[in-house]
């Protein structure tokens, strides 16, 4: 290639790369470096300067560092949950249904992210409520003689964030089962071996990528939701980005809720990390 068709090319990648780019910098990069700022500025007026103060709050005061231990734990179960529901269907998309079927299927699996997630949450209170959908059923049968309250409970708020990322397991795990040869599982099948087994050393194995990249984004989104634990789980849902949420709005403290903002992105990364490190597996792997 001569010198001036590499010139092109080459400011042709650029082109291209630039509105990446500028949307990584100015919707993240400049945020998050904004967010970090006011954490460790002081917000009194009558002593302005730099401080730990508000990250020394999350470590002194129970509550904060309890809750986001209790958030990050229900995250975890979640996530878990996740993965043991959508590893069944993403091979079923994958392997067991015909081609033109399994489209359609992933269709079905999208159409409920084609509304926000306000309207997805009010449709489970509606169903869940004293008055709601399941209740009337359950008392024109018979089957119960008063109406059960099945909202605001951690599980049916964990159900909640379990249907509020479905998509994000499903998606990845179908895309590497589709690339799994059919021949394998055949031939597990004709030596004898049981699903049980052909899963855990077949499938379970090759879908280890997509399994971590699942797992991760799931974990990141049921750690920062805070629309399901706040409806469905009620007033003691206690979920970290409440207390956010708290900082910012109720109390006016900017520089405490960057402070808990930022500590909840950088603890979410150590756990991350941690996992990737226990599953001997790189970020550019999962990525890719």
């Amino acid at each position: 290639m001569s010198a001036s068709g590499m010139k092109q090319s080459r400011l042709a990648f650029w082109l291209f790369l630039a509105p990446v780019l500028g949307w990584l910098l100015l919707l993240i990069v400049l945020p998050h470096l904004d967010m970090l700022y006011m954490s460790l500025r002081s917000g009194s007026f009558s002593h302005p300067g730099w401080t730990l103060t508000n990250y020394q709050a999350f470590f002194e005061e129970p509550i904060y560092w309890l809750t986001f231990a209790r958030t990050a734990g229900y995250a975890v179960i979640t996530t878990a949950i996740t993965l043991v529901l959508g590893l069944p269907v993403a091979f079923y998309i994958a392997k067991v249904v015909r081609p033109g079927l399994s489209g359609a299927l992933m269709v079905l699996l999208l159409l409920p992210f084609w509304v926000s997630e306000l309207v997805r949450v009010y449709g489970w209170m509606i169903l869940l409520r004293e008055s709601g959908v399941i209740n009337f059923f359950l008392l024109r049968l018979g089957i119960i003689d008063t109406p059960i309250e099945m909202l605001y409970n951690d599980a049916t708020m964990i159900m909640g964030l379990v249907y509020t990322s479905m998509l994000f397991m499903v998606v990845p795990l179908v895309s590497v089962m589709e690339s799994l040869d059919d021949s394998l599982v055949e031939a597990a099948y004709d030596l004898g071996a049981s699903r049980l087994c052909i899963w855990r050393t077949i499938i379970i194995p090759h879908s280890k990528p997509g399994i971590t990249s699942g797992c991760i984004v799931v974990f990141m989104l049921s750690l920062g939701n805070y629309l399901t634990p706040n409806l469905m789980g009620g007033k003691n849902s206690l979920w970290f980005t409440e207390q956010i949420y708290n900082q910012f709005i109720a109390s006016f403290n900017w520089n405490q809720g960057s402070a808990f903002g930022f500590l909840l992105l950088a603890l979410s990364s150590v756990i991350v990390w941690a996992g990737l490190k226990l599953t001997r597996q790189k970020l550019g792997e999962v990525a890719s």
